[in-house]
């Protein structure tokens, strides 16, 4: 199951997208499913971007939550059940406040991550102004046009964006550890 979850950050973006194109078009498993029930299939809209953004990006939550729950131990589940808290319980009541460090680092380097995502977001999402086209694309777009100044504009936007967003984790971070440290 864990390569199975990891496998978006070795496959090629390219080969995830057009994979999840197939699953989500009008023939695919979930698309055909949802055109037989009067819904809509997702490939070419932003709701299939959000899924395969989403799955493209799934080690990056994965990684972060894994390593938080398994920093919690298992001494204070322990301590809970015979306090006779119920399984949700503890994990609401202890194991997600213990393990909020790693909830903020998985939104934001999946966030992050997500940004600058082409592959998956082209064979999904395809190219349609104002609807699926994103950031990632539209540099291409301006690139391929020779237009530099537009590409550059916004590309800089993305790295100061990225970096602000790595920045702002890193210090939460520390604030995090400190707090919970001091208490």
């Amino acid at each position: 199951m864990e390569a199975l979850v990891m496998l978006p950050l070795v496959l090629p973006p390219t080969v995830l997208g057009f994979y999840l194109l197939l699953l989500l078009g009008p023939h695919g498993w979930v698309g055909g499913t949802l055109e037989s029930m009067g819904f809509q299939h997702l490939a070419f809209s932003f709701t299939g971007l959000v899924i395969g953004s989403m799955i493209y990006s799934l080690p990056f939550v994965m990684q972060p939550l894994t390593n938080a729950f398994q920093a919690t131990g298992k001494r204070v589940l322990e301590v809970a059940s015979t306090l006779r808290a119920s399984p949700l319980d503890r994990f609401f009541t202890v194991v997600a406040p213990l393990a909020r460090r790693g909830f903020l680092t998985a939104a934001v380097l999946s966030f992050a991550h997500t940004l600058g995502e082409f592959g998956v977001i082209i064979m999904v999402g395809g190219n349609i102004p104002g609807q699926t086209q994103v950031a990632s694309i539209a540099i291409y777009d301006h690139v391929e046009a020779m237009d530099y100044q537009s590409a550059h504009a916004l590309a800089l936007i993305l790295v100061v964006l990225s970096f602000s967003l790595l920045l702002a984790v890193y210090a939460l971070n520390r604030k995090f550890k400190v707090v919970g440290v001091a208490s």
